[in-house]
């Protein structure tokens, strides 16, 4: 049986509508006014809402406003006895699912009421799809490495919060990854994941990006477009390279955090937003703030929880683990039976320095499994990988010992410059 709520500080309509709806088998509930349905609506779920328009201590476009933010997805019929043209184009606007005038003709309303049931339907089928196919997409976190556990710990705990999350890692280490289970792991997991690749998107445009702009904002504005916070509203805002966005956006970042707001690029009304941030960086946001060129309040804001990603080289340990999976993955996109690889070929991995990480390894399992046989043995990874990669650097103490004196490291030196200019 649906349930519906009605929101009207007239009793005598919220009498009439319930009678009407009781008699069509709804289950109805009631509130007087906007701050009574938001308090309702926090307390349980209903399937459609009809709301009025113009009400006490919080009108019914308010109201909507604060609808859209705890449950976007329940539509929202508005009603009024002062009806225009103007007023109805701005509910919808604003997400109202339809606009019926008081007294309201009773097939009419008997459809909405349909048709927007109908519409919730196909909005929970399809959230229900969706997560079926993005927990599919969604890559495991390969490792069983301390470092690599810790951090499947500290998913499992920080996940299912609110809390704001900073991943920290070098390139290609994984820590997208760690953003996207964060996400799955939360009550947002039903609603987007949004990411925003701050060191790819220029100064000048970052803010457009993040909070979208209005019509003629700037010369290029030909229409409003909605930026990330609010394509994310209700689900988790990655913001990838956190570190490379401009002092500027960060200022404006800040504010929307504290506030839970945001104001597009060329506008002035003030939009409430209900996100998730997870922010994710390689550089050192410490030494950021000393040079000047991060925020120090946003540091704070965005490190709640601080997590870690290691680099591959401090985990080598997973490298068989993963080499094995990527080669179970990409044989299976070449649509080819997988490779076998040797336990020599995977200890010679094991010693390579990947500067890379493990967008480095997925390569070279690629590279190996194109080049070798049916099995990948020791000699692919001399011929294939070690030519092209970089070897570790021994720390210049230990270079120094192997000479006994002086003499001996002077002479080294000129013979390898000579060596060098031949």
């Amino acid at each position: 049986m649906a349930t519906v709520l009605i929101v009207d500080d007239e009793k005598s309509i919220r009498r009439t509508l319930r009678e009407i709806l009781e008699f069509e088998n709804y289950k109805v509930e009631e509130a007087t006014d906007g701050l009574d349905c938001l308090a309702k609506l926090k307390k349980e779920k209903f399937d459609v809402i009809i709301l009025d328009i113009k009400m006490p201590k919080m009108d019914g476009m308010e109201a909507l406003e604060r609808i859209q933010i705890l449950t976007p997805d329940t539509p929202v019929v508005m009603i009024s006895g002062h009806a225009t043209i103007d007023t109805a184009v701005e509910a919808v606007k604003k997400g109202a699912f339809d606009f019926i005038s008081k007294p309201p003709d009773l097939n009419r309303l008997l459809i909405t009421l349909r048709n927007a049931l109908d519409k919730s339907n196909l909005v929970t089928e399809a959230k229900i799809l969706k997560r079926t196919v993005s927990k599919s997409k969604v890559q495991d976190i390969i490792g069983e490495s301390e470092r690599i556990s810790l951090v499947k710990a500290t998913i499992e705990r920080v996940g299912p919060t609110d809390a704001r999350v900073l991943v920290l890692g070098p390139n290609g280490s994984g820590k997208e990854l760690v953003a996207r289970w964060l996400h799955e792991k939360s009550a947002r997991a039903d609603q987007p994941i949004v990411e925003v690749n701050c060191a790819a998107i220029p100064a000048e445009l970052i803010e457009s990006e993040l909070f979208g702009h209005e019509k003629g904002a700037f010369t290029s504005a030909i229409k409003q477009r909605i930026g990330k916070f609010e394509q994310a509203n209700g689900g988790t805002l990655f913001l990838d390279e956190v570190g490379d966005m401009s002092l500027s956006a960060q200022a404006k970042v800040l504010r929307a955090l504290q506030e839970n707001k945001i104001t597009r690029v060329g506008g002035d009304k003030e939009i409430r937003v209900d996100v998730r941030v997870v922010a994710a960086t390689n550089k050192d946001l410490r030494k950021e703030i000393a040079a000047g060129r991060f925020r120090e309040d946003l540091y704070h804001r965005l490190a709640v929880i601080i997590i870690q990603v290691p680099s591959l080289n401090d985990r080598k340990g997973d490298i068989p683990l993963l080499a094995k999976h990527f080669i179970a993955h990409i044989c299976s996109e070449y649509g080819i039976a997988a490779k076998a690889i040797s336990e020599n070929a995977l200890a010679r991995l094991k010693s390579v320095n990947w500067t890379g990480n493990i967008r480095e390894l997925r390569n070279v399992v690629e590279r190996l499994i194109i080049l070798s046989g049916n099995e990948i043995g020791e000699e692919d990874v001399v011929r294939y990988v070690l030519p092209s990669m970089a070897a570790p650097s021994a720390p210049l103490h230990e270079v120094f010992e192997q000479f006994k004196d002086k003499e001996a490291l002077h002479q080294y030196i000129e013979e390898e410059f000579m060596n060098y200019k031949g």
